[in-house]
């Protein structure tokens, strides 16, 4: 683990990098957040007031020939979109006058007509979806960008290896085994088990598995472990105990082959080439730490390890495929793959947030703005995808928070409009305001307590 001194200068020497990142992929999807609500208002023929970019005093502002002053504001961590008729941001309330010069008049017919307030619920309820939709759309977009063009990048299911003593081998687990359905759910690539798993904490998981071209079930019960990262950063995530296709590891680090202990690479080579093509345990040493393999490599992918002058000839292949390779699918396909992906991935938030309710999950694991700017950082660093993947997963999961129930977001909103329907009316704006002032206290006391407990886990916990 990062020691606190070497995190206070990765910080101090990357601040300004990490920060920018951070504030440029959040007002981007703000962005386009407020820009769905704006474009479905105009469409409604709604007037649309103000059109800001973070909260506070303004920086940065025009006003357009339709009367909408569009702004860059002081605090970069959120926006707004103030319709016409609406007292605030927030839509509490409405007014019936508006200010003429200096004077205060009723609203006239036309004014009316183009108020937000006006409108007939379905509108209303449009514009307000409009706003998260658009991030779902967004993610879909980028995603159908990669896919189709760079391609998905896609590791075969299977297991090149099993870790003695994990939740994979006491199921009966064997290398080679290729996962093709996880209780029910379709398996296509390595990353599909490790989504699943990783959110399966200590919950049991049936496994549909092809071994010698035959179909078995096997039960398992991921071991639930908790990771720090490099910052500090705790979360839980299920174990099953597999590795995944690899190029291939290193010798040097083997200290035990069918259990006879090894201390050369030439003593590591022969005891490895007398156990091909059958099934064996290996001992690697991490340091002060030693795992165990059951593993069964092949012959045929090992050649290397005989001839001085391959580039395998320190390295051992455990699997029998290529560790990952990119499927281009196509326009078609492209798009199905994406919006695929974006469900996979809000199905699995709203089950780790699920867990965090009912205590299966920590809720120390819910970040705020530190670990979010420090994720934002690495992926700028890791390179273009990288940033370009993380834009995505944000922008689901920014669509994904706003439609909860509570006031004062889009969910909330909707909730009210609902009720309005059941109703015949709307419910009062004296009951909305409490409601709103509830849900602004929670929404605060949301945001402080995933900012101290980012802090908490940096400077006490790290």
């Amino acid at each position: 683990m990062t020691s606190i001194f070497d995190l206070l200068q990765l910080v101090a020497t990357n601040l300004w990098f990490y920060g920018g990142v951070f504030i440029l992929v959040l007002s981007l999807l703000v962005f386009v957040h407020e820009w769905g609500h704006y474009i479905v208002a105009r469409m409604c023929g709604v007037k649309v007031d103000v059109f800001s970019i973070g909260f506070g005093k303004e920086i940065y502002g025009w006003t357009d020939k339709k009367d909408t002053r569009w702004k860059i504001s002081m605090i970069p961590l959120g926006g707004y979109v103030k319709m016409f008729g609406d007292i605030d941001p927030a839509s509490a309330g409405h007014t019936e006058n508006v200010k003429d010069g200096e004077k205060v008049r009723p609203l006239t017919e036309e004014e009316r007509s183009v108020a937000f307030f006006s409108k007939s619920i379905w509108k209303r309820a449009l514009i307000v979806f409009a706003g998260p939709a658009i991030n779902f759309i967004f993610a879909i977009l980028i995603l159908f960008g990669l896919y189709s063009t760079y391609g998905q990048p896609v590791t075969a299911p299977m297991a090149s290896a099993v870790i003695i003593g994990s939740a994979a081998e006491k199921a009966g687990f064997k290398p080679h085994d290729k996962v093709i359905s996880i209780d029910g759910e379709s398996v296509q690539r390595f990353e599909d088990i490790r989504r699943i798993v990783m959110v399966a904490l200590d919950t049991p998981l049936e496994f549909k598995v092809m071994r010698d071209e035959k179909e078995i079930t096997l039960n398992a019960t991921p071991k639930k472990q908790e990771i720090t990262d490099r910052f500090g950063f705790t979360h839980s995530q299920g174990m099953l105990g597999i590795i995944g296709p690899g190029d291939g590891i290193a010798i040097d680090n083997i200290t035990s082959v069918a259990g006879r202990k090894v201390k050369t690479p030439d003593q590591i080579r022969k005891a490895l080439n007398r156990n091909m093509d059958r099934q064996s345990i290996i001992k690697l040493s991490r340091g002060e730490e030693t795992d165990s393999y059951v593993i069964s490599p092949l012959s045929s992918l090992n050649t290397g390890l005989k001839d001085k002058d391959s580039i395998s000839y320190n390295a051992l292949v455990l699997a029998n495929r290529t560790d990952q390779f990119l499927l281009n699918p196509g326009l078609l396909n492209g798009a199905k793959a994406s919006v695929n992906e974006t469900w996979r991935i809000t199905t699995s938030t709203l089950k780790a947030l699920g867990q965090m309710f009912t205590g299966t999950r920590s809720a120390t694991e819910l970040g705020g703005i530190i670990r979010i700017g420090a994720i934002a950082g690495d992926m700028a660093q890791a390179g273009f995808l990288a940033i370009l993947t993380f834009t995505a997963l944000l922008s689901i999961n920014l669509g994904l928070i706003n439609l909860f129930p509570i006031p004062m977001l889009d969910g909330g909103h909707l909730v009210f409009y609902g009720i309005e329907a059941l109703k015949g009316d709307p419910v009062s704006e004296k009951t909305q305001e409490y409601a709103f002032r509830f849900g602004f206290a929670v929404l605060i006391g949301m945001m402080l307590f995933a900012n101290l407990n980012d802090l908490f886990q940096i400077f006490i916990k790290g």
